[in-house]
């Protein structure tokens, strides 16, 4: 059973060109009736373009997969390290309903 064990586990490579990252700080989400796409994006202040730094490409069950690790993972690091809180919730008390706050691109242009 041991040896069996060891034959069905995945090895995942890092190269070192992926191990290094690559930021992002807006993540733009469409879908179709068989796929996510996940632009992440890095918009620095000032600039008057932002591109795409990764496009992923994933099943609606693997998207959903993701949505729940997600939610697992930030589960555990406020734990850890306290709430993350949001901009609108930094400013001001959120709004009653627990609605999450999403702010609007303005005047937002592009290609997914």
């Amino acid at each position: 059973m041991e040896n069996e064990n060891k034959n069905n586990q995945l090895q995942i490579e890092l190269k070192e060109e992926v191990a290094k990252g690559t930021y992002a700080n807006l993540a733009i989400i469409t879908h179709s009736t068989s796929e996510f796409i996940i632009d992440f994006v890095s918009v620095l202040p000032g600039l008057p373009k932002a591109g795409v730094q990764s496009r992923i490409v994933m099943t609606p069950e693997n998207a959903k997969r993701l949505m729940y690790a997600l939610q697992d993972n930030m589960i555990k690091y406020e734990r850890n390290f306290g709430t993350v809180k949001m901009p609108e919730e930094r400013n001001a008390q959120a709004e009653k309903g627990g609605k999450t706050f999403v702010p609007p691109l303005s005047d937002f242009k592009g290609e997914a």
